[in-house]
């Protein structure tokens, strides 16, 4: 264990690839969103939606996972999940959360903090017509969270939940569905040599206007 610990402090790796700058950035997270995003993409970047989620209970005890971006429009963020799960439970406690994207291969960062609501039945019901037929299934096997007796509880709820839908359309389960974070402050992270990375933080007034710092690394 010694060895081992001795290795993780000398694990480094120096920045260096890109720069941040205020001139380039631009006054508007969204669009620069846009721009990281896209060269996220392109970069191949593996599952380049994939974003840690921090929820909390009231008493601040707080819970990440992760889970997939799947749609974003201006400051709103949508991802999907069971209502009845642990983090569905902490966001009807308390509709306050954090996002965080990671991209090693650009040695970028993206923080976003905002207020959660329910997406419209309608909105949800559209994007679980157009997930493949096995995770549709398994939004109606999977009591998200709760303690099971084993994998064959799974396995044989799955069979169950094939059979009752064989041969038509599977709905939407009442209990599954998006939510929408409206940000209200994002973070850009650029990783730079020495530690001395670049960090834009835009936050949104009361007005709807974005303002823009920068933060020491």
């Amino acid at each position: 264990m010694d060895e081992l610990r001795a290795h993780i402090n000398k694990l480094r790796h120096d920045f260096g690839k890109k720069k941040l700058l205020e001139g380039e950035a631009g006054d508007d997270p969204i669009q620069l969103f846009d721009r990281w995003f896209l060269e996220a993409v392109d970069a191949k970047v593996n599952e380049p939606n994939a974003m840690t989620l921090a929820t909390s209970t009231t008493a601040g005890m707080p819970s990440q996972r992760i889970v997939l971006l799947r749609n974003y429009k201006q400051a709103n963020f949508v991802f999907y999940t069971n209502y009845l799960s642990r983090k569905g439970k902490e966001i009807a406690q308390n509709p306050v959360a954090s996002l965080l994207f990671f991209w090693p291969e650009l040695e970028r960062q993206i923080r976003i903090n905002g207020k959660l609501s329910i997406q419209t039945e309608a909105e949800s019901d559209e994007y679980f017509a157009s997930r493949p037929r096995e995770s549709q299934l398994g939004a109606w096997v999977s009591e998200q969270s709760a303690v099971i007796s084993g994998r064959q509880e799974l396995d044989l709820r799955f069979t169950e939940i094939e059979k009752k839908f064989s041969g038509r359309d599977i709905p939407r389960p009442h209990y599954w569905g998006g939510y929408i974070l409206n940000a209200d402050a994002i973070e850009f992270w650029q990783g730079r040599p020495g530690r001395l990375h670049d960090r834009l933080l835009y936050s949104k007034g009361s007005a709807e206007k974005w303002t823009r710092v920068r933060l020491a690394p």
